[in-house]
């Protein structure tokens, strides 16, 4: 990439479509989730490498436990494999691991195992990847709140801040969503006020370093006046 274009510091990825993607194959709609988990890792690289520190990408919503329990139990199957051995292999390459949201609600298997990668981060990191899993962007809120009412700190943007679940992550530059779908779905509500959005029709499993250069590329060659 060009060295004088902007580069964002953190960018937010709702992966939206996996289903989608494997009922236009012909396959079953699980196969769509893997596939999905699959592409996390060349798309954390491809960030990487273009020089961007931070991505946060919407693995699992709060919402989602209302799915089927065999389709929200093949999930924690995919989520338990990856913590377990994939992100490893994130750390040799420079990649931090970081899990935010309701992590309480998930097997002590599947906490140990996120535990474990967390562990793993490098110290000085490349990237940091931020997995939000059983999160929701007004969850985060509420909880932030009753900390900061719990400890009598002031409600205020700086104290609410620090005790969100994404706390020191920098608010993302931008936010993408792959799949067609032109909403936030309760995604980084409070870190996302002033991120560009972009909204791809591309299924997630589908979504290539050459669409995330796409991105890029008119993220450049956008104004941010940040509401001034």
């Amino acid at each position: 990439m060009n060295d004088t274009r902007r580069i964002p510091t953190c960018i937010g990825i709702i992966l939206d479509g996996n289903r989608r993607w494997a009922k236009e194959r012909g396959l079953p709609s699980f196969e769509g989730h893997r596939a999905g988990m699959d592409n996390i890792e060349p798309i954390a690289y491809a960030a990487r490498d273009m020089g961007i520190r931070h991505m946060a990408v919407y693995a699992f919503s709060t919402e989602n436990w209302d799915r089927s329990k065999e389709e929200v139990s093949y999930l924690m199957g995919i989520f338990e494999s990856m913590a377990s051995k994939r992100l490893t292999k994130l750390s040799e390459e420079g990649i931090a691991v970081r899990f935010v949201g309701q992590k309480g609600r998930f097997s002590q298997a599947l906490q140990d195992a996120m535990h474990k990668a967390e562990g793993k981060s490098p110290k000085d990191p490349k990237l940091t990847l931020w997995i939000c899993i059983s999160y929701g962007g007004r969850a985060e809120i509420v909880q932030a709140a009753q900390t900061a009412a719990k400890a009598n700190e002031p409600l205020d943007e700086r104290s609410l801040a620090k005790h969100l679940w994404t706390a020191g992550m920098p608010d993302p530059d931008l936010i993408i969503r792959t799949g067609g779908e032109e909403r936030l779905s309760n995604f980084l509500l409070w870190q996302g006020a002033y991120s560009e959005l972009f909204f791809l029709k591309t299924y997630w499993p589908a979504f290539t370093k050459a669409d995330l250069k796409s991105v890029l590329d008119e993220y450049a060659a956008r104004e941010r006046r940040m509401g001034k």
